[in-house]
């Protein structure tokens, strides 16, 4: 967990590297290199480092109930209305701005990055994580642009889908009913992963121009983690 203002900076380079260089995101630079927004200020920052040499290769940023209170909502209300989670958000921490250097996604980060997170939410006694889970939506203008989102979408609503309580909606919604939602196309790593762990998917995808990206509403329930995966990141304890 980042200490001081310096290791949020390496957090916040590795993302500029991986979200505005390597995918092309159009953010606002205060800092030159950096990816930074307002909500930074609010969350605490989990770091992975190469043993080697010392670079940080994952990061995730978590945003807690009490931080949310105190900047005035969560992340993902700027992408969607929130109103049915109401009675939830005592428990709910928010997970965001999650990335993995490109020469270590080997899956080993991203666990090593769930491990502390899953320690992170017993400590604290919260049972809940939300967060907007990314789908590429291509180049801007492109034949293909936003079918391959509208086609995940399809396969994860068939299977996913959280119960009506507590589904959402996005603020700018993707269309989904003008694209073609028939690709036979693989969602994204960290959305498979999510759902592997038992996150439900809460309703329709959000269109972020920022990041040129289609955005899942995700919640996940520690009590609803598999066996499995409760062992292996939990110890059992949940």
């Amino acid at each position: 967990w980042a200490r001081h203002a310096d290791e949020v900076r390496e957090a916040q380079r590795l993302r500029y590297q991986v979200f505005v260089e390597e995918m092309g995101a159009r953010l606002p630079v205060s800092v030159p290199g950096h990816d930074i927004d307002l909500f930074d200020d609010y969350c605490e920052h989990l770091l992975v480092r190469d043993q080697a040499s010392g670079q940080v290769v994952g990061t995730y940023r978590v945003l807690t109930p009490a931080q949310a209170r105190r900047i005035g909502c969560f992340y993902s209300d700027t992408e969607f209305d929130l109103t049915r989670l109401r009675p939830l958000r005592d428990q709910m921490v928010e997970l965001g701005r999650s990335c993995v250097h490109p020469a270590h996604r080997h899956g080993g980060v991203i666990m090593a990055l769930w491990g502390a997170l899953a320690d992170f939410m017993l400590r604290n006694q919260l049972h809940i994580m939300i967060g907007c889970a990314s789908i590429p939506m291509g180049a801007p203008g492109s034949p293909s642009a936003g079918h391959a989102a509208a086609s995940v979408w399809r396969q994860v609503r068939e299977r996913h889908l959280a119960s009506v309580e507590y589904q959402v909606r996005p603020r700018l919604p993707l269309p989904v009913d003008a694209l073609d939602d028939s690709l036979e196309v693989e969602p994204p790593t960290l959305v498979k992963g999510y759902l592997r762990l038992g996150a439900k998917v809460l309703g329709a995808p959000a269109w972020d121009p920022d990041f040129n990206t289609a955005d899942l509403p995700m919640m996940l329930r520690l009590a609803d983690m598999p066996a499995r995966y409760r062992r292996h990141l939990l110890g059992g304890r949940c």
